[in-house]
């Protein structure tokens, strides 16, 4: 009997020190698997125009490679899911950048921006692009800016600075919004800590980088106009 018994403690004893062995490396494989599943390694609809933009081997395949330059990519600009998908929404933010980019020092080429007011601050919805023209001088910019969201969409047309505040806090969202310049029924310029090209936008207002935003700020007074024309992407 009590042979019986400590054979059956050896069992325990070595069935409890194999699970103790694979316990550990079954949570690791799985946390491994969890890791890797976090990167999307299907083949996006804009896989050619993404790996392009980010200076991938153009072969219209997702790689682990590919997957990660997106994911870096969708981390700093806070797009989400943060997957590595060569999504619609990642294209559209990096079609934007394009746009902007190819816009140079001559934002205005089209005269979409009007001409004959003298100092005014334009916005293009379209290219996510303002800048602060006297005439056709350019005098600043132009700059990336993040606009109203789909239903929250920053109005179009012609508008005057009616009301600055340098320290503003929105009671509305419960957030400061430094250099702000208001021209429309509560949409303003003012800066922001976000990206520039963070979906989906803003609650209407024209987000600016600090700098920017001080740089408008020093440049406008209320009763300058501002002209908003475009549709955003995606709205």
């Amino acid at each position: 009997m009590r042979e019986s018994i400590r054979r059956t403690g050896r069992r325990a004893a070595v069935t409890a020190g194999l699970t103790a062995l694979v316990v550990p490396l079954t949570v690791a494989l799985g946390t491994g698997t969890a890791e890797a599943a976090s990167c999307n390694v299907t083949t996006g609809p804009y896989q050619k125009q993404v790996e392009k933009f980010l200076a991938r081997p153009v072969d219209g395949r997702q790689s682990s490679a590919d997957c990660k330059a997106i994911q870096a990519f969708q981390k700093k600009h806070g797009i989400t899911p943060t997957a590595g998908y060569a999504g619609e929404i990642t294209w559209r933010t990096m079609n934007t950048m394009l746009q902007q980019k190819a816009a140079g020092k001559n934002p205005n080429k089209d005269r979409k921006c009007p001409t004959n007011k003298g100092r005014i601050a334009c916005v293009d919805l379209t290219r996510q692009l303002s800048w602060i023209q006297d005439g056709a001088t350019l005098k600043y910019g132009p700059v990336p800016v993040r606009t109203g969201k789909d239903g929250t969409e920053t109005r179009t047309g012609l508008k005057k600075i009616y009301w600055r505040n340098i320290n503003h806090w929105s009671t509305l969202y419960n957030v400061a919004m430094p250099y702000s310049q208001f021209f429309d029924g509560g949409q303003a310029f003012h800066s922001t800590t976000k990206s520039m090209w963070n979906p989906p936008g803003s609650g209407g207002c024209v987000n600016m980088t600090s700098a920017d935003a001080k740089a408008y700020w020093n440049l406008l007074r209320n009763g300058d106009d501002v002209y908003v024309y475009g549709r955003k992407p995606g709205t």
